[in-house]
């Protein structure tokens, strides 16, 4: 009895981030349609040839996306907001790209859709849209166009599909008085013409991705699980529901219940689940477990999984599938491509081709059919495994020592937000609605090529730290011209917002070409924590105070926060996360002071992930919220009365976490609210939030430039919501992957809407 060996998911970009360059290409008008399709063609075959010299049973088709997978089931079902002008017919590839950013190479620019974290990941998708009188139809053949690409190079084909109920579960409702759920009927039926269409097309199996189920599920939403596939039951496919990213929970009775042929588990991250599902599983149904963890980077402990899944093999037979966790978009394509990692750190790891071979291990060992590699591979991790665990890289007692001695008054600033906004305003004298950016400025490809040259030896440290000095004055000298009131020194210097961080840190390691996509294009190479973490020397102060010189504003020191860090790196999974947090927190304490103690009058700790940790399950909420709010506090609370401290968060629904953020009590928070038209705002002016914040009035992540009137409006909107005293003027986000010349005249813009602003509520 053989143990089925599948994916739920693949990485799309490329081992070396082809799709991002080849849809970048696109998109400036470097490479045509037809270019950007062979490319996908091509990037799409290598992914399924990699999964078939592995050892799958199934390729799996669907995963692939130009920009993003959830965006595909939009434009698939015909759901285009009415702004981006459809009247019938196949949706295109442009109008996807308009949808995703506002603009393509054809078609008129609009608004683009709302985008925010995949549950609890650093992945971003596009938030469905619907209206009233919305209808679905199949506008799209693309899906169907793939599985005959697969079909003809003679692979087995499962397709994966986000669900019907996590896409409805996942979409927003935008007229008033619109229930989500009134679509369902509607919804079901055309997947159940998809269904039809794929089974025409030769598809057996089609994995239906429905990780909403691992969340707190209203009734009624657990009514329309039953319902969906009570109709899709008759479909002439085998369904396989992929649950994942934690347990289904109180849901798992419902899950095994669906009138389906298959279920998928997530054993990673809730390997207490497993033996519960088996109990209750029907006797006619498969379960796929997912024994690898899609979502971190370490090598497994085959030798354990094997004991631990040997029941779940006695009790099924070949009804037992084996899968990573959840898909690997989230991990690195090849740890064959790091070519300088440390050899004994490298053995350490696993990216999305060794996961895959990983698993199909495991099935061998499961089934008694061990061939020599097999047996190779599980001898090479259990001595990996057994040296990292014995490796004096990443225990520092001094480390653990310092966390011992912290207190709760280290996580209290001085004085209440009331006393410290006197004392700042009368430091900084500030006008009304201040203006500031969040922190980075474009990224050109000359800071690209001196950082390239640098890394190369073409350039010394000093050429190269001088290069850096004329780019960080020319961001000064322009922030001057527009007359922003707090500039920034636009991090000419800094490679990305973690990894900088992380280079100066012990305890850290980093990649080559460990890219993961964060959204689109962008593309995130996050470092990977492997011990104990503490901070050598100053990492930003010269660079802050040099930028301070060049003028009397006030000069915004920048530092990414502990959380941050820590979600968009790859953790140690050795010790609990909390306990790495605070590791970061203390670093970053001390680069608060040495900035204070150089003259920096306003300091930010960003910390757009902070609601992305948050937890799937309510009930893991608070533990979560008070370890990540008090590795916050623990950074800034060094800070003296007088010294402002801002924090940024971007991309996520703040109401769950309102009291969190105001706990935080940092001086000022910037938010994305353009894209939302403010409404994000409602959460912080229903609490009655007591603090300052700038609600971003530049969707950073558009090539479209607002107008100074549409900025005016979304702070008019603001001002109704928050007191006009509190308010700040600033974008979205950083703008590190704008060029110039979208960015001088957007900044322009937003400038001028500051003054206006003054005028009208002076």
């Amino acid at each position: 009895m053989t143990t089925p060996v599948h994916t739920l998911g693949y990485p799309r970009i490329g081992a070396h981030r082809e799709l991002k360059k080849a849809v970048e290409a696109y998109w400036k008008g470097e490479l045509d349609r037809d270019g950007l399709e062979r490319e996908g063609t091509r990037l799409r075959k290598t992914h399924w040839q990699d999964q078939v010299d592995a050892g799958l049973d199934l390729v799996t088709v669907g995963d692939f996306a130009f920009y993003d997978q959830v965006l595909n089931v939009s434009v698939m079902i015909g759901a285009v907001p009415p702004r981006f002008g459809r009247t019938g017919g196949e949706v295109d590839l442009d109008t996807s790209f308009r949808m995703a950013r506002g603009r393509a190479p054809s078609g008129e620019p609009a608004a683009a859709c709302e985008m925010t974290k995949y549950f609890d990941t650093n992945y971003h998708y596009l938030v469905p849209e619907l209206y009233q009188g919305q209808t679905f139809c199949i506008a799209s053949e693309r899906l169907f166009d793939e599985v005959a690409e697969a079909r003809a190079e003679g692979h087995p084909v499962k397709v994966a599909l986000t669900g019907p109920v996590t896409w409805l579960w996942l979409a927003k409702a935008k007229s008033d008085g619109l229930e989500r759920l009134s679509l369902l009927d509607e919804l079901v039926a055309t997947y159940s013409d998809i269904l039809g269409r794929l089974a025409s097309a030769g598809v057996e199996w089609v994995q239906l991705d429905e990780p909403a189920l691992v969340q707190d599920l209203p009734s009624d939403w657990q009514r329309a699980f039953e319902s969906a596939y009570a109709t899709l039951q008759s479909t002439p496919v085998k369904l396989l529901v992929a649950s994942y990213f934690g347990g289904l929970g109180d849901n798992l009775g419902l899950a095994v219940a669906l009138p389906v042929e298959g279920l998928h588990v997530d054993v990673v991250r809730a390997p207490q689940q497993l033996s519960a599902v088996l109990d209750r599983l029907p006797s006619d149904k498969v379960l796929s477990v997912g024994a690898i963890d899609g979502r971190n980077i370490w090598r497994a402990d085959l030798t354990r999984l094997a004991g631990e899944l040997a029941d779940a093999k006695a009790r099924l037979g070949d009804r037992l599938w084996l899968a990573p966790s959840c898909s690997l978009l989230h991990v690195p394509v090849d740890l064959d491509n790091e070519t300088g990692l440390d050899p004994e750190l490298k053995s350490w790891l696993a990216f999305a081709r060794q996961k895959l071979g990983e698993v199909v291990t495991l099935a061998h060992v499961l089934d008694g059919t061990e061939t020599a590699t097999d047996r190779q591979r599980v001898e090479e991790a259990s001595q990996a495994l057994a040296a990292r665990r014995a490796s004096r890289r990443i225990h520092k007692p001094r480390v653990a020592e310092r966390l011992a001695k912290v207190s709760a008054a280290d996580t209290r600033r001085g004085n209440v937000y009331a006393v410290r906004a006197s004392a700042q305003r009368e430091r900084l004298a500030l006008p009304l609605f201040p203006t500031t950016s969040i922190g980075s400025f474009p990224q050109t490809q000359e800071i690209r090529a001196a950082r390239r040259d640098f890394k190369k030896g073409i350039l010394d440290l000093a050429d190269y730290e001088a290069r850096m000095r004329e780019e960080i004055a020319m961001v000064v000298e322009r922030q001057a011209q527009l007359g922003l009131d707090v500039p920034v020194h636009g991090e000419a210097e800094r490679n990305d917002m973690v990894e900088y961080f992380g280079e100066q840190l012990d305890g850290f390691a980093f990649t080559q070409n460990g890219w993961v996509q964060s959204y689109g294009s962008r593309c995130v190479k996050p470092p990977v924590i492997f011990g104990d973490v503490e901070r050598p020397a100053a990492m930003t102060v010269r660079w802050s105070q040099y930028a301070q010189s060049l003028t009397d504003k006030p000069m915004k020191g920048m530092l990414t926060g502990p959380v941050t860090i820590l979600q968009w790196s790859f953790v140690r999974d050795d010790q609990p996360r909390a306990e790495t947090c605070r590791q970061i927190a203390l670093a970053l304490r001390d680069e608060v002071a040495d900035l204070e103690r150089a003259g920096i009058a306003i300091i930010q700790i960003d910390e757009p992930a902070l609601r992305e940790g948050l937890p799937l399950r309510q009930a893991e909420w608070q533990a979560y919220l008070d370890w990540a709010v008090e590795c916050f506090q623990l950074s800034a609370a060094v800070a003296t009365d007088e010294t402002q401290i801002h924090t940024h968060m971007c991309y996520a629904e703040f109401n769950d976490i309102i009291g969190a953020i105001a706990a935080m009590d940092a001086d000022v928070i910037t938010i994305e609210t353009s894209r939302s038209d403010m409404e994000l705002l409602d959460a912080f002016q229903d609490f009655d939030y007591p603090n300052e914040i700038g609600p971003g009035v530049y969707d950073i992540h558009s090539p479209n430039i607002p107008e100074r009137a549409w900025m005016v409006d979304l702070m008019t909107k603001a001002a109704e919501k928050i007191a006009p005293e509190r308010l700040w003027v600033n974008p979205d986000c950083g703008l590190k992957t704008r060029g110039w010349a979208e960015v001088e005249p957007a900044l322009a813009n937003m400038a001028e809407a500051a003054r206006e602003l003054r005028k009208r509520y002076a």
